[in-house]
C-alpha cells in the first residue's frame, strides 16, 4: 500500500469543505474562533481548515494566553484542549462561565473515557471530540454549535430573527412570537444592534458608540435605562432574552 499523500489529502479536504455553504456573523463579518492547544502541528492544521471557511482563528497555547485572547477578541466559538501546560481547559472554561461567558465551546482532548466527557460537559462545554479527529467533522460540529447558540439568521436583506423575536428593518415591525411590539426609535435602534450581534456581550461603551454615536457626556447609565425599557417590552411575561453580564455589559440570546 502506498504511503499517504499529504498534498492529496489537503486537496481533498479543501474540496469537501468548499461544498459547505459559508456562514458568517449577522453583520457579514467573519466568524472568529479561539483555538487553545499546545500542539503546534494541530493548531496549524486546524487553523488552515477553518481558514477555508473564511473564519478568523486566534491561537493560544496556554490557559492564561487563552483568557487574554478571549478578552481581546471575544470569539464566536472556542476549541479548547483539556490538557494545557499551565492549567487545564476545564478550569479555563469555568473561569469564563463564572464571568458571564456563554460562548459555545468544544473540548478537544486525548482523553476518551465516559467520565472525562461528563466532566467536560458539566464544566460548561457544549461538545467533545477526542484526538485523533477528522477535520471535516470538527468543522461540521463547530457549524452546528454556532447555529444552535445563535439561533439567528437574516431571512432576507431586512429581517433579523433571534429565537422567537423578529425585527424588520424596512417596516420597523418587531414581533415576539405572535405579539407585535411597539418601540420608540431609540429602542428600535438598540434592539437592532443587539440582534445584529446575538450571543455577544456588548459593553456600555460599545452600545453608546453604536446607538447614540457619541458617549452621551460619559453617562453610560443611559444604556441601563434603555435596556430596562426594552426588557419591559420584549421580555414581559416571557422567558427573558436580554441578559446582564455583571461588570461587562449585556447580551441577547434566544430564550431557553
Amino acid at each position: 500500500m502506498p504511503p499517504p499523500d499529504p498534498i492529496a489529502d489537503s486537496v481533498r479536504r479543501r474540496a469537501v469543505l468548499a461544498k459547505l455553504p459559508r456562514i458568517s456573523r449577522l453583520d457579514g463579518t467573519a466568524i472568529r474562533v479561539l483555538l487553545v492547544d499546545d500542539e503546534d502541528t494541530l493548531t496549524t492544521l486546524v487553523s488552515l481548515a477553518l481558514s477555508y471557511e473564511g473564519w478568523l482563528v486566534d491561537v493560544a497555547h496556554t490557559g492564561q494566553d487563552a483568557l487574554r485572547a478571549y478578552r481581546a477578541n471575544r470569539p464566536d466559538v472556542i476549541i479548547l484542549d483539556i490538557m494545557l501546560p499551565d492549567t487545564d481547559g476545564l478550569s479555563v472554561l469555568r473561569h469564563l462561565r463564572d464571568n458571564g461567558s456563554s460562548t459555545p465551546t468544544l473540548f478537544l482532548t486525548a482523553r476518551d473515557s465516559v467520565d472525562d466527557r461528563i466532566i467536560g460537559l458539566t464544566a460548561g462545554g457544549d461538545d467533545y471530540m477526542t484526538k485523533p479527529f477528522n477535520l471535516e467533522e470538527l468543522v461540521a460540529r463547530l457549524r452546528g454549535l454556532l447555529r444552535r447558540a445563535v439561533q439567528a439568521a437574516p431571512d432576507d436583506g431586512s429581517r433579523l430573527v433571534v429565537g422567537d423575536l423578529s425585527l424588520d428593518e424596512t417596516s420597523y415591525q418587531v414581533r415576539r412570537g405572535e405579539t407585535d411590539i411597539m418601540l420608540t426609535t431609540t429602542e428600535f435602534d438598540l434592539l437592532r444592534y443587539f440582534m445584529r450581534n446575538p450571543m455577544r456581550v456588548l459593553s456600555r461603551a460599545q452600545i453608546l458608540d453604536e446607538v447614540w454615536n457619541y458617549d452621551f457626556a460619559g453617562r453610560a447609565s443611559i444604556v441601563d435605562l434603555y435596556v430596562s425599557y426594552l426588557r419591559k417590552k420584549i421580555d414581559a411575561d416571557r422567558a427573558p432574552m436580554l441578559q446582564t453580564v455583571r461588570g461587562v455589559g449585556y447580551l441577547l440570546r434566544a430564550a431557553e
